[in-house]
């Protein structure tokens, strides 16, 4: 017994050996080299998720500032139209400037070229006079609320989405989302809850009424536009944007001819334009190119997050630069809304 003890011993000790044996063949920096790798990726992916939730956050954010800031004497000096012109013109330089750099190392291929058939382009003109009326009335809509309700309100494109995928895409809402739409508009309506005032909420019934509008507006133009994209998934989507930015250049255009023809042609096309104009209308260019990174590089999660801290960062900032009073009714009903938000997307996860 004692022999055979001994004799497994010097079995596993020989296999012991011939495992150092068959690692002697291999240099010890190649293995640790790939362990390298390795960390190096995971370290890549996070520090580039991060990026895309802190550029998407601070976009976010500031978008509705920016705008407000933009006014002197409570007017908007520059015109809306224009601005919104040139968003999209920097839009469609974005999504050229894109497909160049695909085409420099890609080639020029069926999926990515400029040059399309009638067929294919005659869908965008809808969703772009949709995001037209949309993005005229979000200027106008500050006339009725401040940055931080209009930060609260645009939630409600979340609520419009849902409805119209139902309606339109046939997508089966599950029993969380239909809560989560709920407790949205429980949320909204709590934050605009004004307790130093004779009426009942901050915002008047005309804000309501475009802040529907504009979540109606923005959720059919979504959904529509989602349907373009996939009737061909192999197209490039920098072509598919740069059809739909030209036709928005070209709505624009004649937005511009009938609101401020006389207005551009005696003052000048950027009359009444500040410092803080053009970081508005960059901010909202880059804003389409923020989501675009989140659906390739992050994950919705990011997406709940942002739209979270944005609220919170547009209140707090809003207080030192236009006196926002923050009530507790508006953190509760903040609180509420990203609760609603954050089930909306788990929701959609276990559909």
């Amino acid at each position: 017994m004692e022999y055979r003890k001994l004799k497994d011993e010097d079995n596993d000790g020989g296999g012991g050996a011939g495992d150092l044996e068959s690692l002697r063949g291999k240099p010890l920096s190649a293995i640790t080299v790939s362990n390298v790798a390795s960390n190096s990726s995971e370290k890549s992916k996070w520090k580039r998720k991060s990026i895309v939730t802190l550029a998407l956050t601070v976009l976010t954010s500031s978008q509705a500032i920016l705008i407000v800031w933009s006014k002197r004497a409570g007017k908007y000096e520059y015109s809306v139209t224009t601005a919104n012109f040139m968003v999209e013109a920097l839009k469609c330089a974005l999504s050229l400037a894109a497909l160049a750099r695909i085409w420099r190392n890609e080639g020029v291929t069926e999926d990515n070229r400029l040059s399309t058939t009638l067929d294919e382009v005659i869908v965008y003109p809808v969703p772009a006079a949709l995001y037209l009326v949309k993005n005229l009335l979000q200027y106008y809509i500050f006339a009725y609320v401040d940055a931080p309700g209009y930060q609260i309100l645009k939630n409600f494109n979340i609520i419009s989405t849902g409805i119209l995928y139902r309606i339109i895409l046939k997508k089966k809402l599950s029993e969380i989302q239909w809560a989560a739409f709920i407790l949205l508009c429980c949320g909204c309506t709590t934050a605009q809850l004004n307790s130093n005032s004779d009426h009942v909420l901050q915002t008047p019934i005309q804000g309501w009424m475009m802040a529907i509008v504009m979540a109606l507006l923005s959720g059919f133009a979504g959904v529509y536009t989602e349907a373009i994209i996939k009737k061909r998934p192999s197209r490039n989507i920098n072509v598919q944007n740069f059809w739909l930015y030209v036709f928005g250049m070209a709505f624009n255009a004649v937005a511009i001819v009938v609101q401020d023809f006389d207005a551009v042609m005696n003052k000048g096309f950027f009359h009444g334009y500040s410092f803080i104009t053009v970081l508005m209308i960059l901010n909202h260019a880059l804003s389409g190119i923020a989501v675009s990174m989140v659906m390739k590089y992050a994950d919705n999660i990011v997406k709940v997050y942002s739209t979270s801290v944005a609220m919170l960062l547009t209140a707090v900032v809003s207080v030192f630069l236009f006196g926002f009073h923050l009530s507790l009714a508006f953190f509760l009903g903040s609180t509420v809304v990203s609760v609603s938000v954050y089930l909306h997307s788990a929701g959609k996860l276990q559909r």
